[in-house]
């Protein structure tokens, strides 16, 4: 088998376009780059390993979340959230949907709306999913000061693409509690 050469792919640039490049590029931040994949790949991890044991992945994950922290979601709104495509949605939202974890309705003034919900089920998965999570989290924040918590906040949502968000997204940004209340989460 060959070996690639990326630079028999392109023609190479004039040497000064390569340094303007350079200069105006801001340099990697390696130290923050490489602790965000671990820590990523740690907290996803520990969900996951519970996941595995029910047939499920980090897809089923994000989606039974979402649906069951704002009961009523919209399928539209879910796509928005996940930024997946319908196909990719859809294999998940059955299994889940076949499996009790979730149970989608008409909208009631718009029957063409599929609403979801969180079965008891579901909610039972999120909570202890969110548990593992909550644990990793409280043991990071259990070494830094009383005002530090909110630094690490503002860090997180500015590391979000605020351009076009979603409707999950901005009601996360302002602080607002998920809408739903106190209704039981499957709608009744």
């Amino acid at each position: 088998m060959a070996d690639i050469n990326c630079t028999e792919l392109a023609p190479a640039a004039p040497q000064s376009e390569v340094a303007a490049v350079a200069d105006a590029a801001p340099t990697p931040r390696w130290d923050i780059i490489e602790l965000l994949f671990f820590a990523y790949r740690d907290f996803v991890g520990d969900a996951d390993h519970v996941l595995e044991t029910f047939g499920f992945g980090r897809a089923h994950h994000r989606v039974v979340h979402f649906v069951s922290r704002y009961p009523g979601l919209k399928v539209a709104d879910l796509l928005d959230v996940l930024r997946i495509t319908k196909q990719s949605l859809g294999r998940v939202l059955k299994q889940l949907l076949d499996e009790g974890y979730i149970v989608q309705k008409a909208g009631d003034t718009d029957r063409r709306q599929r609403l979801l919900f969180a079965t008891a089920k579901g909610e039972a998965l999120v909570t202890e999913l969110a548990r593992l999570q909550t644990g990793r989290i409280n043991h990071a924040l259990a070494g830094l000061g009383a005002g530090d918590a909110a630094t690490v906040l503002t860090f997180l949502r500015g590391m979000i693409d605020q351009d076009d968000p979603d409707k999950v997204l901005q009601s996360i940004l302002a602080g607002a509690p998920p809408s739903g209340g106190p209704q039981s989460k499957d709608g009744r």
